[in-house]
């Protein structure tokens, strides 16, 4: 059987609510949960898998109701790609009438492309962008 996991595989941190921030996640960067384990109040803290199914890529969330784990940002953030810029403005859109559009899109060009961020429930920071060129930077090395 051939190892497809191999390489960077994931990022984990300790959420408040892992609830809120599941549904964060499935709203703004149209991630599912691929594995959960662990129930409140148990010895076993809850955890969840979540996946944006493009990748053999898992965002890992370990609910800690006392969380004082470091913060992803200000500047340091998970970044996810839109299909178009008239998907991202949607999610735009979305993101500030729930209130969590902490900065309106900048175009920077190429390769970074239109970008925002915004927090998610423990106030880690989530990028939307269109037009990064990840994909053709690593393909032409």
């Amino acid at each position: 059987m051939e190892n497809k996991d191999i390489g960077l595989t994931h990022i984990a941190f300790a959420v408040k609510d892992l609830d809120a921030s599941i549904a964060f996640y499935q709203q703004f960067a149209d991630m599912k949960v691929i594995h959960r384990r662990g129930v409140k109040g148990s010895t076993a803290r809850p955890v969840a898998w979540l996946s944006d199914m493009t990748r053999h890529f898992a965002i890992v969330l370990a609910e800690d109701p006392e969380n004082t784990d470091t913060k992803l940002g200000p500047f340091g953030h998970l970044g996810v790609a839109c299909a178009s810029k008239a998907a991202m403005d949607a999610k735009l859109a979305e993101a500030r009438a729930a209130g969590v559009l902490r900065q309106e899109p900048t175009d920077s060009g190429a390769p970074v492309g239109y970008w925002a961020f915004l927090d998610d429930p423990d106030g880690n920071t989530l990028e939307l962008s269109f037009g990064q060129e990840i994909g053709y930077l690593i393909d032409n090395q």
